[in-house]
């Protein structure tokens, strides 16, 4: 008798646990904050008045919302250890995109600092009513598909990651508003030192949303930081440009993020599909993509650019594989790359990892 209840209450322990709803756990961030969340380094800035909400997503990806502020700033990157240029640290690239929407002063930017001299930076994609910083121009650089123009300010007393200082403030403010694509962030430092704008050393580079009296919301759906690789974010040069698949974009009916194999993308049916915005420089490049069958059949997944196929990927087995397509032909400018299905039969999934552009 003391089995059969133990039995019993054993079961409906098990039946509780499967009916209790999935738990979000990408806790919402409310106040003062820095930290490190899925490889990379996050903080939630406000000063006095109003609130804001910062809500962690997986890799660089995250959200927003901020009502009556004063000054807030959401980001998500990396953090140096001020010891390094960025030239003894490497390249570095952002591929990203984001649904936003400000109502008011707010921009969609790089940002950072530097050390020895004290250096705030902006590399601004999108603002809401007013194109920062105002000011006259010192120059321009055009790289990745646009134009920015060049702004030094001075901030006199003001907050800093020292504490209250006097700093420059350097700025590439991008002519036409964009919510996607790479920022070849390295090449914005380039510019800035041959007009004798002096950068430190680094203490962060990291994707942001400022809201500046103002309110609003954005949802950063992917964002993908490249530390190293050439130049232009196009793997030109015989480097290499890697995007995880669960940073993209994903659509269709059943697509999404799997930790077996590896931490990736399951596209299940067809129509499912994972895409992104990637600039390109060259029109010629190969693609090479890692992946499995979630079975002995033969998976398939296809290459879209700029809404074309290029060819397509094979994966014949369970074990992670990299399939290449070689001198693959496509636009230049900002393209759409996507990984889509189009041939499943229900007798096998794609896997996917990551892929590479060379």
């Amino acid at each position: 008798m003391e089995r059969k209840s133990m039995k019993l209450l054993f079961v409906m322990l098990v039946c509780f646990a499967l009916t209790i709803p999935a738990v979000n756990v990408n806790a919402a961030v409310t106040s003062n904050e820095t930290g490190t969340h899925d490889g990379y380094d996050y903080e939630f800035w406000k000063d006095s008045g109003g609130s804001g909400s910062m809500t962690l997503n997986s890799g660089g990806t995250f959200s927003a919302e901020w009502n009556n502020v004063n000054n807030i700033l959401f980001r998500k990157g990396k953090k140096f250890d001020e010891t390094q240029t960025h030239q003894e640290i490497g390249n570095i690239s952002i591929n990203y995109g984001a649904n936003y929407q400000p109502n008011g002063n707010s921009y969609l930017t790089v940002y950072g600092w530097t050390v020895d001299p004290l250096v705030e930076y902006y590399i601004v994609d999108s603002w809401g009513d007013w194109r920062p910083p105002g000011g006259t121009a010192k120059g321009t650089v055009t790289v990745d598909g646009g134009t920015y123009d060049i702004y030094e300010t001075t901030r006199t007393n003001q907050p800093s990651i020292i504490g209250t200082a006097t700093f420059q403030q350097y700025w590439s403010v991008r002519r036409s508003k964009r919510t996607s694509g790479t920022i070849s962030v390295s090449e914005h430092f380039k510019a800035w030192e041959s007009l004798g704008m002096e950068m430190g050393n680094m203490y962060e580079v990291a994707l942001t949303v400022e809201g500046y009296q103002s309110s609003g919301s954005a949802d950063v759906y992917s964002n993908t930081l490249t530390i190293g690789g050439g130049s232009g974010g196009d793997g030109e040069d015989g480097n290499t440009t890697r995007v995880e698949a669960e940073d993209m974009t994903k659509s269709g009916q059943y697509t999404g993020n799997i930790s077996s194999p590896f931490n990736g993308v399951g596209l299940y049916a067809n129509n499912d599909s994972v895409k992104y915005t990637q600039y390109f420089a060259n029109g010629t490049h190969s693609f090479s993509l890692r992946g499995a069958s979630n079975n002995s059949n033969m998976a398939r997944v296809d290459l879209k650019i700029g809404g074309e196929t290029k060819g397509t990927f094979y994966y014949g087995g369970n074990n992670p594989a990299v399939y290449t397509i070689d001198n693959v032909s496509h636009g230049t400018g900002d393209q759409e790359i996507e990984l889509v299905v189009t041939s499943d039969d229900d007798t096998w999934d794609a896997l996917i990892d990551y892929l590479e552009i060379h």
